[in-house]
């Protein structure tokens, strides 16, 4: 249930910091006042849209944090649990909007998209809002509500769910069931070009290797001669070469007296100069002793490197880029090679998944038929207690035809209604006037509400459009849902508002030229005042204060 509500800088609320209770609980005030503002609130904690305008006027953010006791929503808690957010029986949904239209949303703390938050917030709260009639249109809605009211909404999405996976797979079928002769060309084109490829057989790196391989060859006699000529030069010459000269400067400086730091530092110099031209000849020495004359090999490292050229023009690549167009190929292929074992594998997969699919929907077919009649008897009663006693409703199932399979199952859910006896039931939008509407509607959320699951259900001023004993009626119907649940109620009727277990009240006042909205907790005697402005009339008399106390069931 809703334990805690903190509002901050949201519309024309600077502060506000409530505390919910169980049972039923009245939000009443004059119109205008923003009873509405708090539902709005709750609504962004849950995930809906948000924007700048939802900040209050010279705020930087607004900030809503609504807080839940789930230790009785089983579902919740093991939806935390997969989403490694459970925080024991408590959850916690933070919304941050920024004057700039920027908006962030939290689940006990951590960072969630919009999305996981509506997914969570779908366990938490169910609201009926003050335009539920118009839903009533739509027969989507009336499938919905059916589920709802056999409490196996959850069968419905596994079935929605089961018929998507089978969609994929038949479409995965059909592609590849229908290759064209293009693919098969291609097919066969990519095998002929891998066996060409693997034969000529290019290793990663070796185009490289050849090319360098092939310079050292062709240049041999031209390294190996301009090699002896630098040995010479460097250390191998008996007259004069850069060794000896530098040993015979290294001895002139030694000579020269005194301990001059351009003196040293010269002879560190040099003794560094000589280390570094025998390393050199040295590496030198190496080099040309792996440079031979070798003409039949140059010759056959030409041919390797005619092939591989040859080759990749062909396919109009670089040399380089051989073995990496190999590998494509054989990916390609892999995804163009399934075996006929394979495709008859993905046929009974498919087939496996339609199975899967028709089981869920005949079972929730199953329990469509069975709660049609019961929804039908309950919605029924409750219409004759509203004051519509000819009024029948009645649950249309009528199945598809074999070949026409829905994601919403095996067949289509109607509402139909007669509001006169002796006539046939029509769609509603052909029978019931706005009025008529809004009392179905009632009666069809009480009903779904008695066997939800969730723990919170929000009213939203579902009672418009009626009045005298049927708000009675309708009060009393919410309280008794109050009796096992959290009920919040926002009403204009008196007749409603006195039978809340606790009553929240409105009001909107101008403090230093700003004006704010605030919600006060009434106690009886607030109570009595409260909803004796509400049964009408300029000045609150004796006489509305009495008949507001009688309808709270207070003596005298």
């Amino acid at each position: 249930m809703l334990t805690q509500l903190n509002i901050r800088n949201y519309a024309i609320v600077e502060e506000l910091d409530l505390e919910l209770e169980n049972g039923m609980t009245v939000i009443s005030g004059e119109t205008g006042a923003g009873k509405s503002i708090m539902l709005d609130a709750l609504g962004l904690t849950l995930g809906d849209r948000a924007d700048m305008g939802s900040v209050r006027k010279g705020a930087e953010r607004a900030e809503i944090i609504a807080s839940f006791d789930i230790s009785n929503i089983p579902t919740a808690k093991k939806w935390l649990r997969h989403q490694d957010l459970d925080d024991d029986d408590e959850c916690i949904l933070r919304r941050v909007i920024t004057s700039e239209g920027r908006s962030r949303s939290y689940i006990n703390g951590s960072p969630c998209p919009i999305n996981k938050v509506r997914e969570l917030g779908e366990y938490l709260i169910e609201i009926h809002g003050q335009h539920e009639h118009q839903r009533l249109l739509k027969k989507d809605h009336h499938r919905y509500l059916l589920d709802a009211y056999s409490g196996k909404t959850e069968l419905a999405g596994k079935t929605r769910q089961l018929f998507r996976n089978w969609q994929g797979m038949n479409s995965r079928l059909r592609q590849l069931s229908a290759q064209s002769e293009e693919q098969t060309a291609r097919l066969q084109l990519l095998s002929y070009q891998a066996e060409e490829l693997e034969q000529l057989g290019v290793g990663e790196g070796e185009y490289e290797k050849l090319v360098e391989e092939q310079s050292t060859l062709a240049n041999a006699g031209e390294i190996l001669q301009s090699g002896q000529q630098i040995l010479q030069l460097t250390c191998e010459a008996e007259e004069v070469n850069c060794l000896s000269l530098l040993n015979q400067c290294q001895h002139l400086l030694g000579k020269i007296k005194g301990t001059s730091p351009s003196v040293r530092q010269s002879i560190e110099m040099l003794n560094s100069a000589q280390i570094q031209i025998e390393e050199a000849a040295q590496e030198i020495s190496h080099y040309m002793d792996r440079v031979e004359l070798n003409p039949k090999r140059q010759a056959d490292v030409e041919e390797r490197l005619s092939s591989i050229f040859d080759l990749a023009r062909k396919h109009r690549i670089s040399a380089e880029q051989i073995p990496q167009f190999y590998l494509d190929i054989q990916k390609e292929l892999e995804g163009l090679s399934m075996s006929d074992q394979a495709l008859e594998q993905l046929h009974q997969e498919t087939e496996n998944a339609r199975q899967a699919f028709i089981k869920s929907a005949e079972s929730l077919s199953a329990s469509r038929r069975k709660a049609a009649l019961a929804l039908k008897n309950d919605v029924n009663k409750q219409l004759h207690s509203l004051g519509m006693t000819a009024a029948e409703l009645s649950v249309s199932i009528t199945p598809y035809d074999k070949d026409q399979l829905s994601v919403h199952g095996l067949e289509e859910v109607e509402f139909l209604i007669t509001t006169n006896a002796g006539q046939p039931p029509r769609p509603l939008n052909k029978v019931a006037s706005g009025g008529e509407l809004s009392r179905i509607s009632l009666a069809i959320q009480v009903i779904t509400a008695q066997t939800s699951s969730t723990p919170t259900l929000i009213f939203d001023e579902v009672d418009v459009g009626i009045g005298g004993a049927i708000a009675e009626v309708v009060g009393r119907l919410l309280r008794q849902l109050g009796d096992n649940s959290q009920i919040l109620v926002v009403t204009h009727q008196p007749q409603v508002a006195s039978q809340g277990h606790q009553h929240l009240f409105v009001s909107k006042q101008t403090v230093k030229d700003k004006t704010i909205t605030r919600i006060d907790r009434l106690n009886m005697n607030q109570r009595v005042g409260e909803v004796a402005r509400m049964l009408g009339g300029i000045d609150v008399t004796e006489t509305s204060l009495d008949h507001a106390r009688e309808m709270l069931g207070l003596d005298g």
